[in-house]
């Protein structure tokens, strides 16, 4: 979901996150030890949270942190039936059904931002539009415990089917050397491969076709092979500094480089299949992991090995506003409604900041320690009525 400028080795965040039921033991964290939990508004993020089991939200799963996702849904299926129209009454909400538990050391979470891009394409490829979106194969398959050949990288998470049974797909690299090419998978075309490549990373875009329409797509599956951050490959090779290289610095190198830019994108082995989306609310993100459309400012992307989709998280970090400026508290709380590829840890998170160009040149700026809160069941709440 993210450029992944993140240069923290994923090693040592794996040895440091929390792997067994942390929420199992009492908090002694209140709502007034949160920063900035007062001044939040917490009928926004109430919004969001009755959208995150709306009709067509997927059934969520329970993570290793063991916040029961039963108890999750049950909450905000609550929460929808609830008249609270205030921001007094929503914050009541939350503090009478939940507690706060803190992950990670304080200041030790660690933040990225992502966004919808907006992108000017066509439906047919034409002289300027060249560069494919592709559907997701019919032949691809994702796997589970159980349906994983031994045959196959116990790391992949898709598979491609043949008469023989279940293989590894085609990577980035062969796919950009015409593995699927004559299958009629292209959805709709794009500028340049930059284009496509920063779609890819955020998993989702609204492209502007030439007729003054929108057409939104979305994440329908991958070839399954580990993402590889293109901004960390150009740090490694000493071409920038990490604290030079922003989303908009990347963007304009790739396209001022265009053959070690293929080059560079094609070790990348993560490659994103696409669908349509229609009946969209054009005022809502794209559709996220959960099943439902993001709200800016509001949905968060987390691990979901670790993480219950549609759990509140409350966030406390300092973003930078502009480019230069000073950093600002960012007080928020926000819903666990998406995942991604580089999003690895409990404590990580990727906030979506909204669609179009300036929400893409403020979340490309955001790679910040801070706080990461989950919002936790109490024991009853389901029951419980509203006080």
């Amino acid at each position: 979901m993210t450029v992944g400028l993140s240069l923290q080795a994923t090693a040592q965040n794996r040895e440091k996150d929390p792997v067994s039921a942390i929420v199992a033991a009492p908090s002694d964290l209140g709502f007034d030890d949160l920063p900035g939990w007062a001044e939040d508004d917490h009928l926004a993020a109430l919004e969001t949270f009755r959208l995150s089991c709306g009709p067509n939200a997927n059934p969520p799963e329970t993570g290793s942190l063991k916040i029961d996702a039963a108890a999750i849904r049950a909450l905000c299926v609550k929460a929808q039936g609830l008249e609270i129209e205030d921001a007094i009454a929503a914050k009541r909400f939350f503090e009478t059904h939940f507690v706060p538990v803190r992950i990670a050391d304080p200041g030790a979470a660690f933040f990225t931002g992502y966004f919808e891009p907006e992108v000017p394409g066509s439906r047919e490829r034409t002289e300027r539009f060249s560069t494919p979106l592709l559907k997701r194969p019919d032949d691809l398959v994702k796997l589970t415990p159980e349906i994983h050949p031994e045959t196959l990288d116990p790391a992949l998470e898709w598979a491609r089917r043949t008469k023989n049974g279940l293989v590894e797909h085609p990577d980035r690299a062969a796919i950009m050397d015409g593995a699927l090419d004559g299958r009629g998978l292209e959805l709709v075309w794009v500028e340049d491969p930059v284009d496509a490549f920063f779609v890819h990373v955020q998993g989702s875009a609204r492209i502007r076709l030439s007729d003054g329409s929108a057409m939104r797509v979305g994440f329908a599956g991958k070839t399954g092979h580990p993402y590889s951050s293109v901004a960390r490959m150009l740090v490694e090779a000493g071409e920038f500094a990490p604290e030079d290289l922003t989303a908009d610095v990347l963007k304009a190198w790739l396209k001022a480089h265009p053959e070690r830019a293929r080059r560079l994108i094609a070790k990348n082995r993560s490659f994103i299949f696409f669908r349509e989306l229609t009946g969209l609310d054009p005022d809502l993100g794209p559709v996220g992991a959960a099943g439902v459309q993001l709200t800016a400012g509001r949905s968060i992307a987390v691990d979901r090995r670790f993480h219950t989709l549609g759990t509140p998280v409350y966030v406390a970090v300092d973003l930078p506003q502009e480019s230069g400026e000073q950093p600002m508290p960012y007080r928020r709380l926000m819903v666990a409604e998406d995942t991604g590829s580089a999003i690895v840890g409990a404590a990580r998170g990727d906030l979506f900041i909204g669609s179009g160009e300036a929400a893409g040149l403020f979340a490309g700026r955001i790679r910040h320690r801070g706080d990461f809160f989950v919002l936790v069941p109490r024991t009853g709440a389901v029951s419980d009525g509203q006080r």
